[in-house]
């Protein structure tokens, strides 16, 4: 690994607008405090009953604000910021408006995850989910779809606003978080950042050497990233799968390089030593971890809240957004409970609109608002240059004198570069098997560079969004990966597991992915900070700027990027208020 690249962080996307869904009602013309009569009345008894509720619904009560989530995200309401979702862009963006003196809504589709369940637990884990796994799932739908080529892995689940979402279009499923803090509740946690050459390709408006120097170091100290003890970790049998693997690549001539983390490795170190509950070392990640993960509603999220100015409303799904006659925007919302029953449909204006839903969930609303004709002069690049960050998930079967342990660390800490390969440049991730049992598996997260983009489409009859992605275009991550993990094999003489990924017997899982990206890019859809042009005071502020490849897990950069664009909104566009 070179100096560019220092050890750190996963993301799956916050969607705070869900995509390939029915939208609520159209939203009327004009500004929501000139809206009729007859709609007040329409709405009035549901929305009285949302207030009863609310703003966090059954999932009980959060940190306190100067103004409560029934008032500030009540119909008719009018707030100078809001925010769409509650992931790494959007926290950034809510917190950095909060300081400079900004009055802050950030509206989340998902629940509070703050109240156990029956069970004690905040969260289920990975080998015994429940009804909190899925986001309104009958069956559970994780990445390793079979062991032996017998359907095992996925559970029955009564539906239910869970944690976890699998987005499906087809030839590719995107894995989301939902609940307030978005992805950071149920990603991997690895704190990476990409080779600064790369950046540079990929983002040619953003200064790297500002990137490098300010906004990534301001990002991991918020998101409290850490590392690994390296003499623990080279002792301990939690993470005797990672040595196996970084064996092996070795003899394969491939570099390792250890991860650093937004779990607290001290708090694991004291999970081994039996003296607190145990969370990354009892099975738990991608459905949430009880402890130990510094997610985005105990940093960036809770002193956004501690400034008093922010105010979150759980279990509200924006649907649309348009123009305010006054200046500004109307977003329209659909208020659930945690079952998914509709309690009311809202409309807020704001002066300033910040989209951070995730690569999906902005691109659909953006989408929607250009072809219904809401906010009809949007540009012809919404939408496009999407990819899935070149993942691709592939296992490798040991030698029986090879075990990888019986007990496994949930939280990867050691990866494998060969970016620098001129032909099929790689960086995979140590993945864990946590099954309980030594199953010879060595299992990885493979990111390549595939130059291949998707572009997201809106269906006007059927009020979604579809993605224009075929399988084909999955061929050179799959070539890349085939190539990395060949090498592997050939020195080991080892061969792929076949039974993971499905009934149909494959060494590869291409169909979907953690890290979704663009659809929004900077500098093309947007300006060189995520204002939409010819639309003052709509922002984009999330993983949907960066088009389709990063090369790393991309939640630090989606952080960093966000202080170095919302750094310049303070300054240049707060001062002037905007569509007022």
């Amino acid at each position: 690994m070179s100096v560019q690249r220092h050890p750190s962080g996963a993301s799956h996307t916050a969607n705070a607008t869900g995509s390939s869904t029915r939208s609520g009602p159209p939203a009327p013309s004009g500004s929501p405090e000139a809206s009729g009569p007859s709609r007040r009345r329409l709405l009035g008894g549901i929305a009285a009953g949302a207030v009863a509720l609310g703003g966090y619904g059954l999932a009980g009560a959060a940190p306190s604000a100067a103004v409560g989530p029934e008032e500030a995200a009540r119909d008719g309401a009018y707030v100078p910021a809001l925010v769409v979702g509650t992931g790494y862009g959007a926290a950034v963006t809510a917190l950095r408006l909060a300081e400079a003196g900004e009055r802050v809504l950030m509206l989340e589709m998902g629940r509070w995850w703050n109240r156990p369940g029956a069970d004690g637990k905040i969260f289920c884990g990975m080998l015994d989910p429940d009804r909190r796994s899925s986001w309104f799932r009958t069956r559970t739908a994780a990445p390793l779809g079979s062991f032996l080529w017998l359907g095992v892995v996925d559970r029955r689940v009564e539906p239910y606003a869970g944690v976890l979402d699998r987005v499906d279009f087809g030839s590719m499923a995107v894995y989301a978080g939902r609940g307030v803090g978005g992805g950071s509740l149920v990603n991997g946690g690895m704190a990476v950042v990409p080779r600064r050459a790369y950046l540079r390709q990929v983002l040619p408006r953003v200064d790297a050497g500002e990137m490098y120097g300010r906004y990534f170091p301001r990002a991991r100290a918020m998101l409290r990233v850490n590392g690994v003890d390296r003499t623990w970790f080279e002792g301990t049998e939690w993470y005797r799968y990672s040595r196996v693997a970084r064996e092996q690549a070795a003899r394969a001539g491939i570099r390792p390089v250890f991860l650093d983390n937004v779990y607290d490795f001290r708090y694991m170190r004291a999970e081994a030593a039996g003296t607190v509950p145990r969370s990354a070392l009892a099975g738990e990640l991608i459905y949430g971890n009880n402890h130990g993960r510094n997610s985005l509603d105990k940093t960036y999220l809770a002193a956004a809240l501690r400034t008093g100015r922010v105010t979150i409303a759980s279990l509200h799904r924006v649907r649309s957004i348009r123009r305010r006659r006054a200046g500004g925007y109307v977003v329209t919302a659909e208020r659930s409970d945690e079952s998914g029953r509709r309690i009311a449909v809202k409309e807020i204006g704001c002066r300033r609109l910040f989209l951070g839903a995730g690569s999906l969930g902005t691109t659909e609303l953006l989408l929607r608002a250009r072809e219904t004709g809401a906010l009809p002069d949007l540009g012809p690049e919404i939408g496009r240059g999407w990819g899935p960050n070149g993942n691709v998930m592939a296992a490798r079967a040991q030698h029986v004198t090879d075990p990888t342990g019986c007990r496994q660390s949930t939280v990867p800490a050691l990866g494998l570069d060969a970016w620098d390969d001129p032909r099929h440049p790689v960086f995979a991730e140590i993945t864990p098997v946590p099954a309980g049992i030594e199953t010879w598996i060595s299992l990885y997260i493979a990111i390549t560079r595939n130059p291949e983009r998707g572009t997201f489409v809106y269906d006007r009859a059927t009020d979604r969004m579809g993605l224009r992605w075929t399988r084909d275009q999955n061929g050179p991550a799959v070539e890349a990966a085939r190539s990395f993990f060949d090498r592997v094999n050939r020195a080991s003489r080892t061969d792929y597991r076949y039974d993971l990924f499905g009934p149909r017997a494959k060494a590869f899982a291409d169909d979907f992915t953690y890290h979704p990206l663009g659809g929004c890019v900077l500098g093309r859809a947007t300006d060189a900070y995520g204002r939409i042009p010819g639309h003052p005071g709509l922002y984009v502020t999330d993983g949907a700027l960066i088009p389709g490849s990063l090369g790393v897990n991309p939640f630090l950069t989606i952080t960093a990027l966000a202080e170095r664009n919302i750094e310049r909104i303070v300054r240049q566009d707060v001062a002037r208020p905007a569509g007022r």
